[in-house]
Formats: structure tokens, sequence, C-alpha cells
């Protein structure tokens, strides 16, 4: 099998670089996921074609984690609760 790149935007570095320790745990297990399963996140229609977005939770506060995805590469757009997620991606 060919190695997958994951690749960051600095949008997703930046909220991740604001995560403590034990919340940056539950966001690396959802990469691992995103990484074996692309297909596990929702397909976004419209402006944001071609965008999936995974949701899991950080104690009880669902979080979101856009990425887009090819078969040789993750990349990984934004991460952050739901509260402007959406129009902050689309920028």
């Amino acid at each position: 099998m060919s190695e997958i790149f994951v690749k960051q935007m600095p949008v997703f570095k930046k909220a991740y670089k604001k995560l403590h320790t034990n919340e940056k745990k539950y966001v690396d297990e959802a990469i691992r996921v995103i990484v074996s399963n692309p297909k596990i996140g929702q397909e976004k229609k419209g402006d944001l074609s071609g965008v999936f977005v995974y949701k899991f939770k950080i104690h009880k506060q669902e979080i979101l984690l856009a990425y887009e995805w090819s078969p040789q590469e993750r990349l990984l757009l934004a991460l952050g609760v739901h509260e402007n997620f959406y129009r902050d991606l689309k920028k």
C-alpha cells in the first residue's frame, strides 16, 4: 500500500495549536480514522463541493474537522465547533 500524506492548512494548524494536550488526542484519533477511511466524513455540496466533514466529540462538545482527500493525500482544512464553521470554511 502506498504512503498517504497528511497536509495541514494554516487555519487547521492554528485551531489545533490552541487545543490542550488531552484534546489533541481526540483530534489525532479523528485524523487516523480519516486517513484509513476518507469516505467516513459527510461530503458537502454547493460552495463546499469536494469538502468532507467528520464530526467527533471532545468532552461532550461536537467538533467538526473539514478535509479534502485524494488517494495519496488528506488535506486537513479546518477544525472547530459548529458555530461559524461553514461560514469561515468558505473564505
